[in-house]
């Protein structure tokens, strides 16, 4: 049984069914209520796309501009003044995107707009298709990616109809309900981005003060550093190891050299796709021509990504691997490799603000790299910092393992209670908003 199926059975236990059902006819959709209507979708609203492009977004448009992400940017102009839902036609957010909207905006040449709904309400059928069409029609599909909406699959996808003022007592529902979700799950997130703003600053405090609070301090001579520790060496990765950039092999693209599976191929994406400390393998590999053209970087060695909107992330490689020009290694370090680590992953944000203060494209070539001042302490203290860093590390990470568990445990039930709520599964007539919450 999905975890989905549990939730939402655990729902019918909470909320009473209907008195009576009938077969649907439909595998998926099952038995619905007797008072409910069956019909495909083609036959309860109009389904058009829109002329615009994303080049016609405007920052500080007047009205919406419905494109193909969850994000909805802003235009100058307006094509439809109506109630709509907006979903994307290809893309990643092919059954996944959904908005409803209510009043004048425009809307992307790959965004199909509902409108002109009959016999039901936008908001119920943004509520319906959000919860159902996915996984019913897109999930599981042959092609590894659905990248394009087939018209026909939409148009005849099957809604179970309620009657009109059943549909806005579920509407009203599902309103307060998710409303109420998606505060708890906001503070959950909230509470994720405290911790790991803490964890930061507690691996920060260690790799520049040390553990110990009476040491006596000096100045680092370094302005955003301030004091370290007096009996400290203050020193910069040029001096401490051979700062090398990676190289891709040329031309971009070309099978013989990519595509392959001889060496692993180490990008800016794998390198800050999570906050692991090792890189233990990679989603691509070059041919063995490919990885003669470029630095082989050896298990251990220390990682910077050095280009783009993510530069400035370490990682550690657990294995042999060749990389990329947006990605620096660190070889023949002559410091405890996860000490410089850590020491660098406090230091993200202090790189990037300093690329973002220059010209020209953001990078970090290997000249600032080796410019990049490090404090060291005596190899004894390192290994007193290494051991309460992670010590630290792990209780955070339960901490954060427990926020994330929360999280979706709350939008599986969040996806449940709305499946449940427009497919008949449970009986909401009759329901109100409770009436502490109708007064806020």
């Amino acid at each position: 049984m999905s975890e989905a199926v549990a939730t939402q059975q655990g729902l019918v236990g909470k909320y009473r069914p209907y008195p009576e059902y009938n077969d649907s006819g439909v595998a998926w959709l099952g038995h619905i209520p007797a008072q409910w209507s069956l019909k495909k979708l083609k036959y309860l609203c109009s389904i058009q796309t829109g002329n615009k492009d994303t080049v016609n977004a405007e920052d500080d448009g007047e009205y919406p501009f419905f494109v193909r992400s969850q994000t909805v940017e802003r235009i100058g102009t307006y094509t439809a003044d109506c109630e709509a839902v907006l979903t994307a036609g290809d893309g990643v957010g092919v059954g996944k995107v959904y908005h409803y909207y209510n009043g004048k905006f425009d809307y992307h040449q790959r965004v199909y707009m509902l409108s002109d709904f009959t016999r039901v309400t936008g908001r119920f059928v943004y509520y319906y298709l959000s919860s159902n069409f996915y996984k019913v029609a897109l999930e599981g599909n042959a092609k590894s990616t659905v990248d394009s909406l087939r018209l026909p699959q939409f148009l005849n996808f099957e809604f179970s109809i309620p009657p009109l003022d059943t549909q806005d007592v579920i509407v009203a529902f599902l309103d307060y309900e998710t409303a109420r979700i998606d505060r708890l799950i906001a503070q959950q997130q909230h509470l994720i981005a405290l911790l790991k703003e803490k964890r930061q600053a507690v691996i920060s405090h260690s790799v520049t003060k040390g553990l110990n609070p009476d040491a006596p301090m000096k100045d680092s001579g370094v302005e955003w550093l301030g004091q370290v520790p007096e009996h400290w060496n203050v020193t910069k990765f040029g001096f401490i190891s051979n700062v090398v950039r990676g190289g891709s092999p040329r031309p971009a693209g070309d099978p013989e050299l990519f595509d392959g599976d001889y060496s692993p191929w180490v990008t800016v994406a794998e390198i800050t796709k999570d906050e692991e400390v090792y890189l233990e393998s990679t989603e691509s590999f070059l041919t063995e021509k490919g990885s003669k053209q470029c630095r082989v970087f050896k298990r251990g060695t220390l990682l910077l990504s050095n280009s783009g909107a993510t530069l400035g992330v370490p990682k550690i490689l657990s294995i042999d691997a060749n990389a990329n020009d947006g990605v620096v290694g660190f070889e023949k370090l002559s410091v405890n490799t996860e000490y410089a680590y850590f020491y660098l992953s406090t230091l993200t944000d202090n790189l990037r603000e300093r690329i973002k203060q220059g010209s020209g494209q953001p990078n970090l070539n290997t000249d600032i790299v080796k410019s990049i001042v490090i404090p060291l302490p005596p190899s004894g203290e390192v290994e007193a910092i290494l051991s309460e860093i992670k010590t630290h590390r792990i209780t955070f990470s339960v901490l954060i393992s427990k926020a994330d568990t929360a999280i979706k445990l709350m939008q599986e039930r969040r996806t449940a209670l709305i499946s449940a709520a427009v497919t008949g599964k449970i009986d909401l007539r009759g329901w109100t908003q409770p009436a502490e919450e109708a007064a806020a």
